[in-house]
């Protein structure tokens, strides 16, 4: 599938575009919002910005586009269900993973900190997919017993080569909108979706785009990984749980020292401050889809005066009354 320096070929990821809009998932093309500038009057008015709406995607973020891909080709022996298939998730992955399978009429099983809103623990289970929580530093190990003990196939819920081609849909969605953007800011947790459209837009031949990937400032695994210029483990705590692996993924982590410009930190109070905002102008957003608007909104990017400027809202996965106790 790639070559020794590469997670993703430009082919792997058309390859995978072709997969996901084929699959019975109903993956969308979702909305990209452009000149939104004014609705910021923060914002420096020579940058134009567009928000692309991942949040309006099936299931509610990215997610379900490198499930469709990577859940394209299930082994013989979980079809039959002789075999299960395990992950461990904060939510978003999570839901459309139990999504996939119950689409599938599979079952499985989802690991889940304990961390995890309580909403998206209730709607994985509904989906017939059995969940399991546990502390955060714990979780490895568990899927780790699972697949020894008791059979199951791990999928990883964002470091994997099929994840990753398939985000890259999201960048090629927004190179056919007629945007060749200057800059593109995307949330990051694990680092799936900013390696898929990172990797992308520079093989698509916007070399001089510069992609900056976004964390909160308590879940800086992929901040630390650049410093110490290798994957770091480490305890996490923000109130975006989506964005809060403990540790950074070796394959994403690859990808991102490539084609990633830099990691960009923001606060908690950022967040939900942003959160807000994209309340105020219509747009619902969970805390882990407003980091990288955030970044912007908070002059955090560098050099976006007179740029066109792409930020992606990754997932709106909150309840009312989460959101209400989040902006109060």
């Amino acid at each position: 599938m790639t070559s020794d320096d590469d997670v993703v070929t430009l082919e792997d990821i058309e390859k995978a575009r072709e997969v996901i809009m084929k699959s019975p998932l109903n993956v969308r093309k979702t909305p990209l919002l452009k000149n939104m500038t004014s609705y910021f009057p923060e914002l420096d008015p020579s940058i134009n910005l567009h928000l692309k709406l991942e949040s309006l995607q099936t299931t509610g973020s990215f997610k379900i586009r490198g499930v469709a891909n990577q859940m394209a080709n299930l082994p013989q022996e979980v079809k039959s269900g002789k075999r299960k298939l395990i992950t461990m998730s904060a939510g978003n992955y999570g839901k459309a993973f139990a999504y996939t399978l119950d689409k599938l009429n599979l079952s499985g099983l989802c690991l889940m900190p304990l961390t995890a809103p309580s909403s998206r623990v209730a709607l994985i289970k509904s989906l017939g997919v059995s969940v399991e929580q546990c502390p955060t530093s714990e979780l490895t190990s568990e899927v780790n017993r699972y697949v020894q003990k008791e059979n199951f196939i791990y999928y990883h819920s964002f470091d994997d080569a099929r994840l990753v081609a398939g985000y890259g849909s999201v960048a090629m969605e927004i190179l056919e909108d007629d945007v060749r953007p200057d800059v593109v800011v995307v949330c990051c947790g694990g680092g799936g979706l900013v390696s898929g459209i990172a990797a992308a837009i520079k093989l698509s031949g916007l070399r001089d785009c510069r992609i900056y990937a976004v964390e909160p400032e308590g879940s800086r695994t992929m901040y630390e990984s650049f410093q110490k210029g290798e994957p770091v483990t480490m305890a996490v705590n923000s109130v975006a749980t989506g964005l809060s692996p403990p540790y950074a993924g070796k394959l994403t982590y690859q990808c991102c020292r490539r084609y990633v410009e830099d990691v960009i930190l923001v606060s908690d109070n950022e967040i939900l401050k942003c959160m807000s905002r994209l309340f105020d102008i219509g747009l619902v957003a969970e805390p882990s889809g407003c980091a990288a608007l955030a970044a912007i909104l908070n002059n955090k990017i560098p050099d976006v005066a007179g740029k066109r400027v792409v930020a992606v809202v990754t997932g709106s996965n909150v309840t009312l009354s989460e959101m209400s106790s989040y902006i109060q």
